[in-house]
């Protein structure tokens, strides 16, 4: 699947594609795409592939087409605070996402089949948490991953405000996932070859709406233990906060506030910018025109169309701008880390406030 959008040059230039081809359309789901870069949870000999609309697996691991993420991520409506279950978690490239929309007082739960592909996602996670500048500028409610089928999941589990499935569901499991849900959940599932989305309006009330047409491999089936008892999937416990941590993540909320209104009041916190803008060139048009069964090539000439000088100078501005920019590169600047750092506290409390992130 995929292949709607242009290949990209990075991160930005993808999500820029996505948006323009109306696959991201609000402004929380392009935020976490944006501090996510898609590359970090490549294997390094693919990182080349990335940025293409494409999926992408090896072995056992796989990363759906980002126009598919795209649109799980908005049909799911995340806010902040609501509990998620992803089935097939894989990466936890999606779950990472997720979890910057849902902040520090949501529930983020995934359930992979495969082990190997479980450890794989808890170390791209944990390189997340401990050097990307994205986690200290978003409040994150940290993936929790499992290993076993999900459909194997222990009936006395909790259900779920939103739930995604990343692996083609039969349609006599359609009932098996919607028990997942609460009362006003959403769950986004590829059945019968169509991203859909079902809405749970009543504890028997449901709204389903086919989102496009999908191909995914089919969920894999539970296989009996010797005993010829089901592998119970227990999920991840409902974790209650400590003390400890409301008073880091307050602390670390009444610092950002203080940012934020500095720089309303002109306060000066200058960094890169979050998007890049894209440059427009205007192009000529050839018009053919057709009479009496000749053909006449001509092109109809404008005075206002004539920006060869300007597009030159244009070219040369953003050559010695680029130029500049890879002479001096300037490092995006983790104001955050900043301001801890200057508190008159002990460093081992900077950092426990800075979750003791590498710098």
């Amino acid at each position: 699947m995929g292949g709607a959008v242009s290949a990209g040059e990075d991160n930005d230039e993808l999500i820029d594609n996505l948006k323009e081809a109306q696959y991201i359309r609000t402004d929380l789901v392009e935020q976490a795409f944006r501090a996510i870069d898609r590359a970090d949870y490549y294997l390094e000999e693919f990182k080349e592939n990335a940025y293409k609309d494409l999926a992408w697996k090896h072995g056992n691991i796989h990363l759906s087409a980002p126009c598919i993420y795209s649109e799980v991520m908005e049909a799911l409506d995340l806010q902040p605070g609501l509990s998620f279950l992803n089935l097939g978690s894989g990466t936890g490239y999606l779950s990472s996402m997720v979890g910057l929309i849902l902040g520090p007082f949501g529930v983020n739960h995934g359930v992979e089949l495969h082990s190997d592909v479980t450890e794989y996602a808890k170390q791209k996670l944990d390189v997340f948490i401990r050097t990307s500048d994205s986690f200290d500028k978003f409040d994150f409610c940290e993936p929790s991953f499992v290993t076993g089928n999900c459909l194997e999941i222990a009936p006395d589990c909790c259900q779920y405000d939103r739930v995604y499935c990343g692996a083609g569901v039969q349609k006599e499991h359609e009932e098996y996932m919607k028990n997942l849900l609460k009362v006003g959940g959403i769950l986004v599932m590829p059945l019968e070859e169509k991203l859909t989305k079902i809405t749970r309006i009543g504890p028997s009330a449901w709204e389903t709406k086919k989102i496009l047409a999908v191909s995914f491999a089919p969920l894999v089936q539970p296989c009996r233990s010797e005993s010829g008892q089901p592998r119970l999937v227990q999920l991840p416990p409902l974790a209650v906060r400590s003390l400890q941590d409301l008073a880091r993540l307050a602390i670390r909320g009444s610092i950002k506030r203080a940012m934020r209104q500095e720089a309303t009041r002109g306060g000066g916190l200058k960094s890169t910018p979050m998007f890049k803008r894209r440059r427009l060139r205007r192009r000529r048009m050839e018009t053919i025109v057709f009479l009496d069964k000749e053909v006449f090539a001509s092109r109809i000439s404008n005075p206002s169309d004539d920006t060869s000088y300007e597009d030159a100078e244009e070219d040369r501005r953003e050559v010695a701008e680029r130029t500049l920019r890879e002479a001096k590169p300037e490092p995006p600047v983790n104001f955050l880390r900043q301001r801890v750092l200057r508190l008159p506290l002990p460093d081992p409390l900077k950092y426990y406030l800075l979750y003791y992130r590498e710098k």
